[in-house]
């Protein structure tokens, strides 16, 4: 059996990455020769490493011909329509896209090889729902919740995600700020650590950030390694997130987190997440049970400092954040790719 996988994003390194690599493995795992389609034969060490996978019957090969003599092809889009060619074709949406013309005439025509149309949320697939035709699913991301468990805590406060400020704004320029004000309010004995990959284009903010961090206990890290990400949430007792912060998400969909991720990980890890109330957040977090919601800015320091001042809360919400991640564990997502490939 051969499975060909195309994304187009792949050297980015994110969630979506994460994501395509993970439907690769699955494929990999149940004997499937997997195609990974790229002009670069390094990426699939690059994804490896990064993402903590190995992968033994998977190659990379210059063009899969859209999935021309394959069993299966699981193509990321990027709102356009392939016209697929495999016996099997999965057409994935990891963002919420509107105002394309999803539902022309050819695309409906293009719509016949797809077999299911594969979304990341409920929210996602509410604003694939309205733009395109087709048999839509939703296979919420995987997150390998076992290799991440809480360490020894320290007061430390995390973020993870791509420096970006293009497509998706991660709000770091914020979480610098609102840290700052937290740390001068009494709290000098805290930390925080902003770290992920560093979107194409963006040099220059990373840069405002170490400045804009200047003469505070902020350490940023681009590109950080697997056992790296493990190590710091396993210390960080909170994980701070403004993704899509100040863009209204009926709007501007794109703009804010289409399901967290590293917020996930951040639960496994103990870190008790204290997130922006935006997009696919709002399925993963119950507010005041398994971390927090927020919406205006001085809301992130005043649920944080309510928060570290309860002990008891801190052990109950850090209990049930653990206990929550599980429910994204790499093997529920294997066995539904295993029931939409039957």
């Amino acid at each position: 059996m051969k499975a060909a996988i195309i994304n187009q994003y792949l050297d980015t390194l994110g969630g979506g990455e994460r994501y395509t690599m993970s439907f690769a493995l699955a494929l990999d795992e149940l004997g499937y020769q997997v195609d990974l389609e790229w002009s670069e034969d390094d990426i699939l060490q690059r994804l490896e490493d990064r993402f903590d996978l190995k992968l033994k019957n998977t190659k990379v090969v210059k063009d899969i011909k859209k999935g021309e003599d394959y069993d299966v092809c699981f193509w990321v889009s990027d709102g356009s329509i392939p016209l697929l060619r495999a016996r099997k074709n999965f057409l994935h949406f990891q963002m919420p896209f509107t105002n394309v013309d999803g539902k022309t005439l050819l695309n409906r025509m293009k719509m016949f090889r797809i077999n299911k149309i594969i979304c990341n949320s409920y929210f996602t697939k509410n604003f694939i729902d309205e733009e395109y035709y087709g048999d839509k699913m939703v296979l919420y991301p995987p997150v390998s919740v076992d290799k991440f468990k809480p360490g020894k805590k320290e007061n430390l406060i995390v973020y993870l995600g791509r420096f970006s400020q293009l497509t998706q704004s991660k709000g770091q320029d914020l979480l610098v700020d609102r840290f700052k004000a937290f740390y001068d309010s009494g709290y000098s004995d805290w930390k925080m650590i902003l770290m992920g990959g560093v979107e194409v284009g963006v040099d220059n903010f990373v840069e405002d950030l170490r400045e804009m961090a200047k003469g505070y206990p902020v350490r940023i890290i681009e590109s950080p390694s697997f056992s790296e990400i493990q190590e710091i949430l396993g210390k960080a007792k909170l994980f701070w997130s403004a993704a899509g912060y100040g863009y209204n998400e009926e709007k501007h969909p794109e703009k804010v987190e289409h399901f967290g991720i590293t917020t996930v990980e951040a639960m496994a890890s103990g870190a008790v997440p204290i997130v922006y109330k935006a997009g696919g957040q709002k399925e993963i977090i119950i507010n005041n049970e398994n971390g927090y919601l927020w919406e205006e800015r001085n809301e992130l320091i005043k649920i944080t400092k309510n928060y570290i001042k309860d002990k008891n809360l801190m052990n109950k919400i850090v209990k049930k954040a653990v206990a929550d991640s599980r429910v994204y564990e790499y093997e529920r997502f294997k066995a539904e790719i295993l029931q939409i490939l039957r």
